[in-house]
């Protein structure tokens, strides 16, 4: 098993709620980890620096705009991965010349028809509000907000600046690096497509073991350094591949349905009922986690289906089908399905028919 399984399925589980209180227990614990050691070396020293960088930003999460004197531009699916991306910039000493823009949507899932239209973007939003908890619970930005600020940036990345759009295996790199072809098509400047998981893996690489990424956000920040130093020797994409790429979106988002995946090399919309059968197998294969009721807590099936799914589309959609499961009579439920922590589901069982 990859070393950062086990810590991926157990950053998964975790609501977005459960991630701040994380995040801010960390802080506090690199906190007391700076004051002991005035020197750190290796590991601690990056949990420091990661500490100092984001206890020092005066600015909001989106602020950082490409700069007129910007060379280089990374463009990244994720947080998780700009935040890395972000830290590696820094330390390889190039965060004044090298600027982040971060595609934050998750595009594998919902709707992702018209997204340049007011309307598109009205209707992937209902969708995810109806269907996503995180959007219901008012976890997502404005989208409008959003996707302002994404233009702004798009719109700044100066003209000589090369451009460095990142992907890997991921459904969700991958229809973002569509999507972001899709907005920079008519810009000038030199285009590279890296996948930092390929590069990171062949670094891996020796007799006996080997070690495969899901994502990009899950590469450590030694790897990713030396993946940003490799990305520099990668050709630029002629203006046929960008426009091929681009027009590769248009099609997506002209297919309709809500669940997209990674497969044989394309981005292939797959009907919304895809992982329901998945579902259910991790579902039963957690029979030994149940209750005396035979329930089994939401977090342990979706965590399960995340883990050993071949794809990744991020824990959400899994959860929403969880639930769909139990609209359709599938599964029965126990609690309230107001996020996983607070139900438990089980294959719906038969009712005997009373005695004549």
């Amino acid at each position: 098993m990859n070393d950062v399984d086990p810590i991926r399925k157990a950053v998964d589980r975790l609501d977005p709620g459960e991630l701040k209180s994380c995040l801010r227990l960390v802080l506090a614990q690199i906190q007391i980890l700076k004051e002991q050691n005035p020197n750190p070396e290796g590991a601690a020293a990056g949990l420091i620096g990661l500490y100092d960088e984001l206890m020092n930003r005066k600015d909001g999460p989106h602020a950082r705009d490409p700069a007129p004197g910007c060379t280089r531009v990374h463009i990244v699916t994720g947080d998780s991965f700009a935040g890395s991306m972000k830290l590696a910039l820094r330390e390889l000493g190039l965060a004044g010349t090298h600027a982040v823009i971060t595609i934050r949507d998750n595009l594998a899932i919902g709707p992702v028809a018209r997204l340049d239209a007011p309307e598109g973007r009205r209707a992937r939003r209902d969708w995810l509000r109806d269907n996503i908890a995180s959007a219901a619970l008012g976890e997502d930005d404005d989208p409008e907000e959003a996707f302002r600020r994404l233009m702004q940036q798009v719109e700044r990345i100066p003209e000589r600046a090369d451009i460095i759009v990142w992907t890997s295996r991921s459904a969700i790199e991958q229809t973002g690096m569509r999507y972001a072809l899709h907005l920079i098509r008519r810009k000038p400047n030199p285009v590279r497509v890296c996948d930092a998981c390929a590069i990171s893996g062949e670094l891996d690489r020796h007799p006996g073991a080997a070690v495969t990424y899901t994502r990009s956000g899950e590469i450590g920040p030694d790897k990713l350094r030396e993946a940003i130093r490799r990305a520099e020797e990668a050709a630029p994409l002629s203006a046929e591949e960008v426009r091929r790429l681009a027009d590769e979106w248009t099609a997506i988002a002209e297919q309709g349905g809500v669940l997209r995946i990674w497969r044989d090399g394309e981005v292939r919309t797959v009907p919304a009922d895809y992982f329901d059968a998945h579902l259910l197998k991790m579902l039963d294969q957690a029979a030994h986690a149940a209750d005396a009721g035979g329930y089994v807590r939401a977090a342990r099936v979706v965590g399960e289906a995340v883990g050993c799914a071949d794809q990744d589309i991020g824990d959400e959609y899994f959860e929403y089908r969880l639930r769909e499961l139990v609209y359709a009579g599938v599964l029965e439920i126990r609690g309230v399905p107001a996020g996983l922590r607070y139900y438990s589901v089980r294959r719906k069982r038969r009712t005997p028919h009373a005695s004549a």
